[in-house]
């Protein structure tokens, strides 16, 4: 069984703009500057980056920093900002995000981790019920404690 929202979705886009959403980040660039007929030193003057930072940029041997994304979006006249945005999530926030191609090998992988773990997944649980329940547990000693 596969899970295929991402593909219902994606077939209602037009192919040309599909594979554009798929394109790594140095593919777009080097595709939207060789189609504004700039060569790589070009955008490099237009930019102020090293010629080699460009390079490095669109065979993604480097992540661009957002000052890059800036100055690179400004120089080609496009919006990098779905870019940067997840360079904009504060440290204490996080995306998770689960792919399920095959739900077989995932409750596989679901049953490893549990029979790996089970001690440090019942002392979760444990905090968690007990976190939770506080002021419960506290009332039931007090009343305990005062023969209640």
């Amino acid at each position: 069984m596969k899970c295929r929202l991402n593909d219902v979705f994606l077939s209602k886009i037009s192919k040309k703009y599909q594979s554009y959403l798929q394109m790594e980040f140095g593919a777009r660039v080097k595709e939207i500057r060789t189609s504004l007929h700039y060569s790589q030193k070009e955008l490099s003057e237009q930019t102020g980056l090293t010629l080699r930072t460009i390079q490095r940029i669109e065979n993604n041997e480097v992540k661009p920093s957002l000052h890059s994304l800036k100055v690179i979006g400004e120089a080609l006249k496009t919006d990098f900002s779905e870019y940067s945005a997840a360079a904009d999530t504060k440290p204490y926030e996080f995306n998770f995000t689960i792919k399920i191609s095959d739900m077989n090998q995932f409750i596989t992988d679901l049953k490893t981790l549990v029979k790996n773990n089970w001690k440090l997944i019942l002392l979760v649980i444990l905090i968690i019920s007990f976190i939770s329940n506080y002021d419960q547990i506290k009332a039931g000693f007090i009343d305990g404690w005062n023969n209640k």
